[in-house]
């Protein structure tokens, strides 16, 4: 009796655990959205960025995640079109399939999203979203194509979708940045804004697949006790450049702790490394 009862917790954790897998890789996708920065200028990105990332959980290759940024005329010449996937592979990947993909639309002028997608596929659970952001009447019109439902929301003027964030962020001079000074992003997602601040720990030189670069030290603060054990378990590094490129995470989470680094790039604007 003792024997079942032992196994049977083993194999709670373990699916447990798998859970928590799942959630690693949308969850980093969206941090390294939010972590990268660049000096202000007009050339901190450009159509042609690819970004790519390999998704570790403990000793496990859980997947990957990649952000690329395209040319895209056929909508409009005024927008700038941006792609973010994330995907398991491997024993990961066989026991729980990953396949999530976010573009954003935004303008190409002042950064603002103009129209958001979200098809995700996460063990079976699934959502394939729209969102058509208007900042005339302030509203942010929702469809759930799943669902076949309309909803719309009250927003703000700062606010952001999750991959729109990551270029409104790259105009920000981090230089004049110093320990504990924050930055703050007013990001719409699943039906509402959440702020998120982001903090600034210190600059350091980490060993990179590229060389040891100067890094920039930064925590966003997410949220508490649905996968991380607090607001302050998750800790990114940036590239100390022009790019300002999310170069390592990592992430204790209720269940073990998580990595990602840099393993690709291409088309950034600015020398690397």
């Amino acid at each position: 009796m003792a024997f079942i009862y032992k196994f049977y917790l083993i194999k709670a954790f373990e699916n447990m655990r798998m859970q928590y897998i799942k959630k690693i890789l949308p969850i980093f996708l969206l941090l390294f959205c939010l972590s990268a920065s660049a000096q202000s200028g007009d050339n901190s990105f450009q159509p042609g960025e690819f970004l790519k990332y390999k998704i570790h959980y403990g000793l496990l290759n859980a997947g990957f995640a990649t952000v690329e940024l395209k040319e895209d005329h056929e909508k409009s010449d005024s927008l700038i079109h941006s792609v973010g996937k994330g995907w398991t592979t491997g024993m990961v990947g066989f026991l729980f399939k990953v396949e999530d993909t976010y573009e954003s639309y935004f303008s190409a002028a002042n950064i603002k999203p103009n129209h958001f997608i979200r098809k995700i596929n996460e063990g079976g659970y699934t959502k394939d979203k729209e969102v058509f952001f208007d900042f005339d009447k302030k509203e942010a019109r929702e469809v759930n194509h799943k669902r076949a439902t309309k909803s719309s929301y009250f927003i703000e003027n700062d606010v952001q979708d999750m991959l729109s964030s990551f270029y409104y962020m790259r105009n920000i001079d981090f230089s004049q940045l110093k320990e504990n000074d924050s930055i703050d992003v007013n990001m719409f997602f699943d039906g509402r804004m959440n702020p998120i601040k982001v903090v600034v720990l210190d600059r350091e030189i980490i060993k990179t697949d590229f060389g040891k670069i100067d890094a920039i030290k930064i925590r966003p603060l997410v949220l508490k006790g649905r996968v991380f054990k607090d607001e302050e378990n998750v800790t990114l590094w940036i590239s100390d450049d022009e790019n300002k490129i999310p170069l390592k995470i990592k992430a204790s989470l209720l269940i073990g702790s998580a990595k990602a680094e840099l393993i690709q790039y291409s088309g950034l604007v600015h020398p690397f490394p």
